[in-house]
């Protein structure tokens, strides 16, 4: 058959192999581990370039805004003029009121983070929202408010690689992944610290361990640790030197010492939630409470600029100095009150390095205590330093192995990682018995959010009522004669009936075998069915998910319940039986874990 030139031409296009490339990298993307592989070390290769050139801004905007020295961290300089101290996290605080505001008028919801993208969303992000909280987290710590840029970091790499991801079209368990790479490669590349960044994407994005997300995973953050040593050199984010070494009677103050940072932990995220909630109270428009908030941070600063930024070169002083009791109250109540006044009057960041940083503080400490709580104690205050960081760390971030192994790749001493191991189990186990929540999840907790973790829950909400109900329902009338109702459903026809009053309202459900029992008299055929109606009050809404339906029906005690279009209408859309409420749940819960084992 002849062709006509339009067709050859078409043809030509679509089936030459240039064409066909991008469909065939799909196809390999999606049915090979290794294309998942190559995808995540692309994605941390991206995530180390992304982080270097976010750090470098950082610090330029520090030694320009400041007048710092070259490559001097702000939270640890001295001589600091005073107008700049408290002028520009003033200013930094009115930038980010107006950037709030426009970005307010464009985009209506608020953006989805790596956590609540795996949780909710199966890995979805926007790149534009990414990059607009990565812009917001840099003029924050750019303009010294007192947040760390591990969640712009983690933002704006996690957004690139669930961008990446969609681009192949990747499947759910897949693309969750994907956003852990980014994740992985981001952490791994701000901590220098491979195994750190891998963990924290398996605890705190993922939110579980898998050998099939083991190899994209490490891949990403071994790409993002090479390409940000390649770009800015070999540098150690937390450099605590010689720490000295640990003996068996070292275990019991660590294990107080994670106690205490776990009271501390829930203290300062509990006052994040407390400023908040005062500064709601007052009459000044969301976009004008960074700007009070600078003017409190850059007052606290005149006091020390150890509150600055996230605290990186506070942290070097304090490691290298030795401080008095009194000293180190100071630093932490202020660090710890720039931080939730920081967080709570909206400038956009994390507490990740605050938390490291107070951690640290508290560790010193604790080691001017030990000595007269601990009389066979010998490790050094700089240990407890350690311990304090990784122990405070996983209270408020969460992640007892990322925490561990940060503790690993900073020092290089195993044994110190078991003493950081025993501390950061007790943090970890107490805030979890007491409070419930890291940071993250309790800020999801005060937004109405149930999530608790990363781990795939998204589903839930997509298995609805409304999705798994039967809709060839037919309601019969609540003043129908009992002998009517036998003529019309015998035994064996059906097991339930649907009952409206006059007004089509839902009024209850009829059981077949009870309307045909011989204890029922009828002998002046005058019973209407309404007198045998069951579960009046009970019925399901169409937007419950299927978790919810199945308490429904324990509460109810029934296997089958109306579903009505609402509680005030209460008109009968649907019917939906407990069995095959049970049988979805339970496929779909199989399917999870069979993604999550590899299996899929």
């Amino acid at each position: 058959m002849l062709l006509s030139a339009r067709e050859m031409h078409r043809r030509l296009i679509t089936e030459s192999p240039l064409m066909q490339a991008p469909e065939r990298l799909r196809a390999l993307v999606r049915a090979s581990e290794l294309g998942l592989v190559l995808v995540a070390l692309a994605i941390g290769c991206l995530s180390g370039v992304l982080v270097s050139a976010i750090g470098v801004v950082a610090q330029v905007m520090h030694e320009f805004l400041f007048g710092l020295p070259r490559e001097q961290r702000l939270s640890g300089a001295t001589g600091l003029w005073w107008v700049a101290v408290l002028a520009v996290p003033t200013l930094g605080g009115a930038l980010l009121g107006v950037v709030l505001y426009i970005g307010a008028r464009l985009r209506k919801r608020a953006a989805v983070d790596p956590i609540e993208a795996n949780a909710l969303h199966g890995g979805r992000m926007s790149l534009r929202d990414s990059v607009l909280v990565a812009f917001q987290n840099l003029i924050s710590n750019g303009f010294g408010a007192s947040v760390g840029l591990e969640a712009g970091y983690t933002q704006i790499c996690a957004g690139v690689a669930s961008r990446l991801g969609l681009s192949f079209e990747m499947r759910r368990a897949d693309l969750r992944t994907l956003v852990g790479c980014g994740a992985a490669g981001a952490i791994a590349a701000a901590f220098n610290a491979p195994l750190t960044g891998a963990f924290y994407a398996f605890e705190l994005i993922i939110g579980t361990y898998a050998i099939g997300t083991l190899t994209p995973v490490v891949a990403a953050a071994l790409a993002a640790t090479l390409t940000m040593r390649v770009l800015v050199g070999h540098t150690e984010t937390i450099d605590v030197g010689i720490v000295g070494s640990v003996s068996n009677a070292d275990y019991l103050p660590a294990f107080v010492l994670g106690l205490v940072c776990a009271g501390i932990g829930v203290l300062i995220m509990q006052g994040v939630t407390v400023i908040e909630g005062l500064v709601r109270r007052t009459p000044l428009p969301p976009y004008v409470r960074p700007t009070l908030g600078g003017l409190v941070v850059g007052g606290l600063a005149l006091i020390t600029p150890q509150v600055l930024s996230a605290g990186h070169g506070a942290l070097r002083v304090q490691l290298d100095t030795e401080a008095t009791v009194s000293g180190l109250l100071l630093v932490i109540v202020l660090k710890a009150i720039a931080s939730a006044v920081s967080i709570g009057t909206g400038f956009r960041g994390g507490l990740f390095f605050a938390a490291l940083f107070l951690g640290g503080l508290v560790g010193k400490l604790f080691a001017l205590a030990a000595p007269f709580l601990f009389a066979t104690a010998t490790v050094t205050p700089l240990i407890y330093a350690v311990v304090g960081m990784s122990a405070l760390a996983v209270a408020i971030i969460g992640g007892p192995l990322t925490m561990t192994f940060l503790a690993l790749e900073a020092t290089g001493d195993f044994p110190i990682t078991v003493l950081v191991l025993v501390a950061v189990i007790a943090s970890s186990l107490t805030v979890r018995k007491t409070f419930g929540y890291s940071f993250a999840t309790w800020r999801f907790h005060l937004r109405g959010e149930s999530i608790r973790s990363a781990h795939d829950v998204g589903w839930i909400r997509t298995l609805t009522v409304g999705q798994l109900m039967r809709k060839d329902v037919r309601p019969i009338r609540d003043d129908t004669m009992l002998s009517a109702f036998r003529r019309d459903f015998p035994l064996g026809s059906t097991q339930r009936v649907v009952v409206v009053d006059e007004a089509e309202r839902y009024a209850g459900i009829v059981v077949v075998p009870e309307a045909h029992s011989e204890k029922l008299d009828d002998a002046q055929g005058t019973t209407r069915i309404r007198e045998l109606l069951r579960w009046k009050d009970d019925f399901l809404l169409p937007q419950l998910n299927a978790k919810q339906a199945a308490e429904l029906f324990d509460k109810a005690e029934s296997e089958a319940l109306a579903v009505v279009d609402g509680r005030e209408t209460r008109k009968v859309i649907g019917l939906l039986t407990e069995s095959h409420t049970l049988r979805r749940y339970s496929e779909e819960l199989d399917k999870r874990r069979r993604e999550m084992a590899g299996e899929a």
